[in-house]
C-alpha cells in the first residue's frame, strides 16, 4: 500500500481502493486531501487498466466535510479567492462522474457536507449501520445547493425528500437511506469492505468496455431530451460495443458454458 499522507492507495486485480486517511480529523477536506481526491479522479480517465474503484476511510467517520481550520474561509477572503476554492473543491465531483470507471463508496459515521458528496457522486453507495449523512452546508450559514448536491441527491431519490434534507440540514442515517434508495446496502461495519467485493466481483464479470460505456451512458441519458435521444445513444454505443473482440469472445463463452476472457484490460 503507497501512503500520500491523506490518501492511501492500493491497486488490485484492477481494483483501486481509495482510502481517506485523516481519521484524527475526522477525514474533512484540507487542502491536501482535496488535491490528492481531485488529481486522483482526474488521472483515472487515462488509467484503462483501472476497472473499478473504492472509496473508503480511515477512522469513526467516512468525512465530516470542510475541515474549517486552516483559515482558508475567513472574512479577509475576496470573491474571487473564495470562487477559486470553491471550485478546487467542487472539480472533485466533476472528475468522479467524468472517470469512466464506476465508483463505489463505503460509509461508516458521519458524512456530512463535502462528505455526503462523495457518497453521492459514487455509482454505489454501501452504507455501515453507523452511517448518517447530511447536507450540512445549510447548517453553515450558507445554501445547501453545494458540491454537486442540488443536482445528484434529487436524482437519486425524489426532489421531495431532497428538498426536506437539504432544507433543514438533517441527518438521514443507514436504514431510512436504504428505504428512500440511497444506499444499496447496509452491513455492519466490518463488513464494509466484503459487501463492496461482491460489487467488484459482479462489476469484473462484465466485459472492460462494456463496464465504462455503462456509466458513461447512464451520465448522458439521466438528462437526455427525450427517449430518442437516450435510445440514439445507445444505438451508437451498443454498435460500437459489438464490434469489439470481447463481444465475440462473451458469445463464445455462453455457448461453451465457461467464463469470459477479457482481451480490453
Amino acid at each position: 500500500m503507497t501512503e500520500q499522507k491523506v490518501l492511501l492507495k492500493e491497486q488490485q486485480n484492477g481494483v483501486l481502493w481509495l482510502t481517506l486517511n485523516r481519521p484524527e480529523a475526522l477525514n474533512t477536506l484540507n487542502p491536501s486531501l482535496t488535491a490528492a481526491l481531485r488529481t486522483t479522479f482526474e488521472d483515472l480517465r487515462h488509467q484503462p487498466e483501472i476497472r473499478i474503484v473504492v472509496l473508503k476511510a480511515n477512522g469513526r467517520a467516512f468525512c465530516a466535510g470542510l475541515d474549517l481550520s486552516g483559515g482558508e474561509w475567513s472574512t479577509e477572503s475576496t470573491p474571487n479567492s473564495l470562487l477559486g476554492l470553491q471550485q478546487s473543491i467542487s472539480d472533485i465531483f466533476r472528475a468522479m462522474r467524468r472517470c469512466p470507471q464506476p465508483i463505489i463508496s463505503c460509509v461508516q459515521g458521519a458524512a456530512c457536507g463535502g462528505g455526503f458528496s462523495l457518497a453521492l457522486a459514487s455509482d454505489i453507495r454501501i452504507a455501515a449501520n453507523t452511517a448518517k449523512m447530511n447536507a450540512a452546508y445549510i447548517k453553515a450559514g450558507l445554501t445547501a445547493c453545494d458540491m454537486a448536491c442540488s443536482y445528484l441527491l434529487p436524482r437519486l431519490i425524489g426532489l421531495s425528500v431532497a428538498s426536506e434534507l437539504m432544507m433543514t440540514g438533517r441527518f438521514i442515517g443507514a436504514e431510512r437511506a436504504l428505504a428512500v434508495n440511497l444506499v444499496s446496502q447496509v452491513v455492519p461495519e466490518e463488513e464494509l469492505d466484503a459487501a463492496a467485493q461482491s460489487f467488484i466481483d459482479d462489476m469484473l464479470a462484465t466485459s472492460p468496455m462494456g463496464l465504462r460505456l455503462t456509466k458513461d451512458g447512464l451520465n448522458m441519458s439521466i438528462d437526455a431530451g427525450s427517449l430518442d435521444a437516450a435510445m440514439a445513444l445507445e444505438d451508437r454505443q451498443q454498435s460500437l460495443v459489438a464490434m469489439t473482440e470481447d463481444a465475440h469472445e462473451a458469445v463464445a463463452a455462453f455457448i461453451n458454458k465457461r467464463a469470459p476472457n477479457w482481451q480490453d484490460r
